[in-house]
């Protein structure tokens, strides 16, 4: 198994070179040579495993032997038993045809757990491996965060600092990265934008001798093994609704707002499991739906809303589809980037147009439908939902069809976002893990988002233990 870059100028590099790469040293994003097929008479027998069972299948696929079978296996087995549920992902039922799939029992209450426990312990096991620290950075919109920090915290050998904008993530949100006081952590509150900070990010890890000399690693989805253990739930959620209703393809509705966690269904549905439709739901920063719509991929104006982990402009896993789109031409990958930095768009014709929406279906969803979907949810079925999640079910609602099996992905605890919830004057109760985040001491560094002002206190956290 080869990784290579979407704009074809990083030679063929392995797994761990691609996870230790993060973004491609040309800029591009990392991706298999060859995506691996899944014959429908292994899907079958697949479909009987436990959820640990089959991420190993799956991502043994990728790793190709570079990390031992068993040792692979100790990796997934440590990473997911620190969730609360023992399918990892269970599927719920809300009506017919509708499900949800939660990805909420991890130790931060967000999908965001299931790939960073797992990178955070691959990252572990490199560093001991070779010897060398390794220093994460990484931009957040609010659930990445804290689920990256959980991943790594107090880690031999790794050292972390995580952006996030100030003041626009939710109150548990900021608390579940801010409380933490290990050494090896450090959280930076930008005044500004999560794109600020997505932005500064990719700009110092195209620096490459800067990059080389902290030994800097990605954090954020364009680390591909973000994308690769976020595959595993669309498997996992197809075979247990597959069993359940007898229909042989599901539709899937998910909120995004950087493109990764859809990717990942996209990539399942690639390498062979029968995905039908796949909605991308947006909050009203909405330049996914723009494109996928009207084939016009532009940056509007931010704004801040009910549901801030999908509060992005500049989605980074956007480019991995575009390969695809573009016949999986570098040359072409790499002219529309460069239009896009020049011109603030991309624009594709009328027959990739008719492929994206072959593709995907996509809804914006404004505030008052995100608290409305909310209340109905909770009056008519008992179940509550966070606001990113209403999003996928606004979503699912003007996309699906009713007749089509369709899973909406759940990906955050409604206690993470009570300031959305108390609008729909609903009154939840919050787990006793994120109960106790109330009484904590917070701990982070409010800067200005510059690369200079990023570097200075990178400096203070890495400098002294570079080898």
């Amino acid at each position: 198994m080869n990784f290579i870059s979407t704009r074809g100028n990083v030679g063929k590099i392995g797994f761990i070179d691609t996870v230790l790469m993060g973004l491609a040293n040309d800029g591009g994003l990392l991706i298999p040579e060859k995506i691996p097929q899944i014959s429908e008479e292994k899907l079958q027998s697949m479909s009987k495993l436990s959820y640990q069972d089959l991420a190993f299948e799956i991502i043994s696929s990728y790793v190709d032997g570079e990390i031992p079978d068993q040792e692979l296996k100790d990796l997934i087995e440590k990473s997911y038993g620190t969730f609360r549920h023992s399918e990892i992902t269970p599927v719920k039922k809300i009506r017919d045809n509708m499900y949800v799939l939660e990805l909420f029992h991890g130790p931060t209450f967000a999908f965001k757990d299931i790939a960073l426990q797992f990178l955070g312990n691959l990252y572990s096991y490199v560093s001991k491996k070779t010897g060398e620290t390794i220093h994460i950075l990484g931009a957040t919109s609010g659930d990445t965060g804290a689920s990256a920090i959980e991943g790594v915290r107090g880690k031999e050998g790794i050292r972390i600092c995580i952006l996030h904008p100030f003041g626009k993530v939710s109150q548990v949100q900021e608390l579940q990265m801010t409380t933490v006081h290990d050494e090896n952590v450090l959280n930076l509150a930008i005044k500004g934008t999560f794109d600020d900070g997505q932005r500064m990010i990719k700009e110092l890890f195209v620096d490459v001798d800067y990059k080389n000399k902290y030994h800097l690693r990605a954090i954020n989805s364009i680390n591909f093994v973000r994308i690769l253990a976020q595959t595993v739930y669309y498997f996992y959620a197809y075979f247990q609704v597959a069993k359940e209703t007898g229909k042989k393809q599901v539709n899937f509705s998910v909120p995004t707002g950087n493109f990764g966690d859809i990717f990942a269904g996209y990539l399942a549905k690639k390498m062979g499991l029968p995905v039908g439709k796949l909605i991308v739901a947006t909050n009203e920063n909405n330049i996914l739906e723009g494109f996928v719509q009207k084939g016009v991929y532009r940056p509007g104006e931010f704004r801040s809303t009910y549901s801030p982990s999908m509060d992005i402009q500049v989605a980074s896993n956007f480019e991995r589809y575009l390969y695809y789109l573009l016949d999986e031409n570098p040359a072409a990958v790499s002219a529309k980037m460069d239009q896009f930095k020049s011109e603030g768009k991309i624009a594709v014709n009328e027959e990739q147009l008719c492929q994206v929406q072959e593709d995907f279906a996509a809804h914006g969803v404004a505030g008052d439908e995100c608290l409305e979907t909310i209340s109905k949810y909770y009056d008519e079925t008992g179940y509550l939902l966070d606001p990113h999640t209403a999003c996928g079910v606004a979503a699912y609602e003007t996309s699906n069809d009713p007749k089509e099996v369709c899973v909406t992905l759940a990906t955050a605890h409604p206690a993470k976002f009570n300031e959305s919830i108390e609008r729909c004057g609903i009154e939840q109760t919050f787990p006793q893990q994120i109960k106790e985040l109330f009484e904590k001491q917070k701990y982070m560094e409010v800067v200005e988002a510059d690369k200079a002002s990023i570097v200075d206190n990178l400096e203070k956290l890495f400098s002294y233990s570079v080898k």
